[in-house]
Parts: structure tokens; sequence; C-alpha cells
């Protein structure tokens, strides 16, 4: 295993997450504050407790993994798909470097951001409403494990699209409307059977 190379790949994707700090780490941040904001006003009114949780704090969850789902995929498959539209993939691919090693790179770094991501949506959460984490290692565990997973997902995205279209088709009609269908915004038991 060539650790440098993975070092190498992980850092420069790091790298450009701080050079476009704002669209990187403050949108998402303003965009999951104002679904709190909107969520919590207009619905929140509505449907005060859910299973004894205000429901305030019932979302948090939930729009911590839409943003770790959403950054995960993008952040993997921009950073894949880019380097293959400009045509510096090449130098990778001519590099000592194994397949495995470049996805250890790409999807590390994606999972890391989308991680920050997540932690820094969780602590301005804390600033709208109380929040009790009941179990902080299984929150960590499903925070790493879906950060990881849906980075290896969006660098198949990435690999796969060969315009900027397909690299939000997915996210856009498939993952989005699973996450807003799966029960993070209100009660699952709200839902008919089927």
């Amino acid at each position: 295993m060539n650790f440098r190379a993975v070092r190498a790949i992980y850092l420069f994707e790091m790298a450009r997450t701080w050079r476009t700090l704002l669209q990187s780490i403050v949108s998402p941040v303003v965009s999951t504050s104002l679904y709190f904001v909107v969520f919590g006003a207009a619905i929140g009114s509505r449907i005060t407790e859910i299973q004894g949780v205000s429901y305030g704090t019932f979302i948090v969850p939930g729009l911590v993994m839409l943003s770790v789902l959403t950054q995960s995929i993008a952040n993997a498959s921009f950073g894949i798909y880019f380097p293959k539209f400009v045509g510096t993939i090449y130098e990778i691919l001519s590099a000592p470097v194994s397949y495995f090693e470049i996805v250890i790179g790409y999807v590390g770094a994606a999972a890391t951001k989308s991680i920050i991501l997540g932690l820094i949506i969780l602590a301005t959460a804390a600033l709208f409403v109380p929040l009790h984490i009941q179990h902080p290692w299984w929150m960590l565990s499903f925070l790493v494990l879906t950060a990881v997973t849906f980075s290896l997902f969006g660098f198949i995205i990435g690999i796969w699209a060969d315009g900027f279209e397909k690299l939000q088709m997915i996210p856009m009609l498939v993952v989005t409307p699973l996450t807003f269908l799966g029960g993070s915004f209100y009660s699952i038991d709200m839902l008919p059977p089927a």
C-alpha cells in the first residue's frame, strides 16, 4: 500500500475544501439552518411532540443525516469527476498508485468533509433547540458509516457521469425523496402501512 499517494490525494481534496470554504461548509450549514427554521416553524406549530420528543429536537438527526448524505455524494462525485472533466485524471492514473489507493484517498477525504459538516450542523442545531444525545458512540458510528457508504456511492456516480447533469440526477431524483420519505421529519407511524 502506497500511503504517500493516499495521503497526497487526501490532502489535495481536503485543501480544495478549505479553498472553497464558503460553498463547502458555510452554504450547507445555512441551508440546513433554513430547513430547521422552516420545518420547525411551519410544521412544529402543528406537531408539537413526536413520541415524547419536541418536534424541533426530533428533526435534528434527520437534518444532520440529510446533509451528510447529500454532501458525501456531492464531495466524492465531484472530487473524481472534475479531474476527469479537466483531464488531470491521467496524471493520477499514470502514477504508481493502485485503484484501491485512489478510492481510499478520494472517499476518505469526502467522508471526512461530510463528518466535519455533520458535526458543525449538530452544533448549530444546539443553538435552536436543547439537545441531549442518548448514545453518542452509536451516533458517531452511524455518522461515519453513512459518510463512508455514501461517499463510495458518490465516487461511483462520479466515475459513471459523463456530464454535470448526471452528477445531480441520482442525488436529486433518488436520494433526497427517499430521505423525505424515511421518517426524518415526521414519525413513520404517520405514513400508510404500504
